[in-house]
């Protein structure tokens, strides 16, 4: 029998794949409504509220009664300080000029796509990799590359990588996402890899957006350096998500090539007006001396929770993973287990709840010529949350295969 015809014209657009991910945010909230016993390591999300300086600045702008539109770009304000802490941090003058304040990462990645690509162009994804960059460009109607990127690589890409490429497809592609430190698994990209990769973009051609909202969050001596100190045509992407504790407040930023300014202007201004004001007045509180060593007591957490699941893995078979530098993820082979993490995710739930992030989100099975890293083998986990929630998380999944 066939599916009743809609009686609302749709759009291809609009038949994306899910984001598995949230997904399983719907099933947790379920199971937690009727069971009360969620261990949520499905969600990139840290269990810390913002900084106490973030929320104070936040209380005193709600008191001030002046929440009004801002620039499309964001406040010159909040510009400006994202512009010191590059300095700062990498030691690199960015012009605030060249700086937009966003919706969340999610909206700086949208109208970047928007304003560089058109329908048909090709662009290069890691696989695997964040899917709403995959979806996201296919919703747009660009050519979307899943590059393979496995151990052999540390999940990264490279120029050798790129050269082959370019051969098969017979030029350059028109874009490359990367991010370092990675989501799913948390690997970061050689400083001197990363550029060659920027020389690389720069002379082919090819725009380079550079990933960057977990910077901050790396492990052992891990480097993560910005594409901002190799090329000035890479533009790369920052969050107050990750590092920075404030996820729900929605904002991001992007700096970007001089070209690119204007276009994104136009399309921001368009499709969100601005950025939420609130988090804008807060957001610029967030670069202080107080905040930041708040900020990194989370990371040592973070830290604790990656050695203790590298030292709980044997309890679960798992042998093929990869390490995290950064970020706040374990990225598990679990083929022993299952064939099927989606619906092994699923029953995981169900049985224990426990919510983990099957991979399939993160590697398009047969997307790529290595099966080996197809998502249907893996799942991700989250260690957002504290050792002992992570410790029962997995005692129950331990239990739940049998080990």
């Amino acid at each position: 029998m066939s599916a009743p015809t809609p009686s609302t014209p749709l759009s291809a657009r609009g038949a994306v794949p899910p984001f598995y991910v949230m997904e399983l945010v719907k099933a947790a909230a379920q199971r937690a409504a009727s069971h009360g016993d969620v261990i949520a390591l499905n969600v990139g999300q840290p269990a810390t509220p913002a900084p106490r300086a973030v929320l104070d600045a936040a209380h005193a702008a709600l008191e001030s009664g002046a929440l009004g539109y801002t620039e499309a770009l964001g406040l010159v304000s909040l510009r400006e300080a994202i512009a010191a802490h590059y300095a700062s941090w990498y030691g690199i003058g960015a012009d605030p000029a060249t700086i937009a304040v966003t919706t969340g990462s999610s909206a700086a990645f949208t109208a970047i796509f928007l304003a560089a690509f058109d329908p048909g162009d090709v662009v290069v994804v890691t696989r695997p990799g964040y899917p709403a960059y995959r979806n996201t460009l296919a919703a747009l109607g660009c050519d979307v590359v899943e590059l393979d990127c496995g151990p052999e690589v540390r999940y990264q890409p490279t120029v050798a990588q790129l050269d082959d490429l370019s051969a098969r497809l017979g030029g350059a592609p028109r874009g490359l996402v990367l991010a370092s430190p990675a989501n799913p698994t948390g690997t970061v990209i050689d400083p001197a890899e990363l550029a060659r990769i920027t020389a690389w973009c720069a002379d082919a051609g090819c725009l380079l957006i550079s990933d960057e909202i977990y910077h901050g969050i790396t492990f052992g001596g891990a480097q993560a350096v910005t594409a901002l100190g190799g090329s000035s045509t890479a533009a790369v992407v920052g969050s107050f998500s990750k590092f920075f504790s404030m996820t729900g407040w929605r904002l991001g930023w992007a700096v970007l090539p001089r070209d690119l300014v204007r276009p994104v202007e136009l399309l921001l201004g368009n499709l969100n007006l601005c950025p939420p004001a609130v988090s804008q007045a807060a957001a610029s509180a967030a670069f202080g001396d107080a905040v930041l060593a708040e900020l990194r007591g989370h990371v040592e957490r973070y830290a604790t929770n990656r050695d203790l699941l590298l030292g709980r893995l044997p309890d679960l078979g798992v042998t093929r993973f990869a390490p995290p530098d950064g970020a706040f993820y374990g990225w598990l082979d679990v083929s022993h287990l299952t064939p099927d993490t989606h619906g092994w995710s699923l029953r995981l739930l169900e049985a224990t709840g426990v919510a983990v992030a099957p991979g399939i989100d993160f590697a398009t099975a047969g997307a790529g010529s290595d099966p080996s890293l197809d998502g249907d083998r893996f799942i991700r986990i989250s260690l957002c949350g504290t050792p002992a929630e992570l410790d029962e998380g997995l005692d129950r999944i331990a239990r739940f295969a049998g080990r």
